[in-house]
């Protein structure tokens, strides 16, 4: 009798301008998870923009992605999002609440400001600096995850995103994972998920 195969799932720190497909487009010379991530047969789970970082989840399991990216289950996925410009009590409520985006309205967010700007590795290219410009940090964790929704979100309440950093899925934290780099979930993180 076979041996059912053993599915993988994997953390990935997804650096800045990879593409989270495995595929590269026809005339194209941008990297995508092909070039990261060596395990035959994994799927991300949700995706992350080109201009967007952090952590991205990718597994075998078939079952496990669906669960994982249907909107119905509303997992929770936490960024860290520079935005340019001071938030103001008004626009942390708006977003807490939801915004209307286009034809509609997201659903409600956690959202705080972050005391200081997170220790992280820098991004190439870096952000834009504006001298003339404030730009703050804050923390925002949805549990949907539509179409570059938390840039819309922002810009929304007048707060434009100058850099996204997905730090959690669910139970998940990307902690120290540096960026380009990947590793297997534990048993403990799949029995979490």
């Amino acid at each position: 009798m076979p041996v059912p195969a053993m599915h993988r799932s994997l953390l990935f720190h997804k650096p800045y301008g990879v593409l989270t497909q495995f595929t590269r487009p026809p005339d194209s010379a941008a990297r995508t998870l092909k070039d990261f991530i060596p395990v035959p047969n994994a799927y991300a789970v949700g995706r992350l923009d080109r201009d967007s970082e952090g952590l991205l989840l990718l597994t075998t399991d078939g079952k496990l992605q669906h669960r994982l990216s249907h909107p119905k289950f509303e997992h929770p996925k936490t960024y860290w999002v520079q935005v340019e410009g001071a938030p103001d009590d008004e626009a942390l409520r708006r977003l807490t609440e939801g915004v209307v985006i286009q034809d509609w309205k997201t659903r409600p967010a956690r959202v705080r400001l972050l005391d200081a700007e997170p220790a992280l590795p820098p991004r190439d290219p870096p952000i834009r600096y504006r001298k003339s410009i404030p730009t703050a940090w804050i923390e925002l964790t949805i549990t949907e995850g539509r179409n570059r929704q938390v840039r819309r979100m922002t810009a929304a309440v007048g707060l434009p995103t100058l850099r996204l950093l997905r730090v959690a899925i669910g139970p998940l934290k990307l902690g120290d994972l540096q960026p380009g780099h990947w590793r297997d979930l534990t048993g403990a993180e799949i029995r979490d998920l």
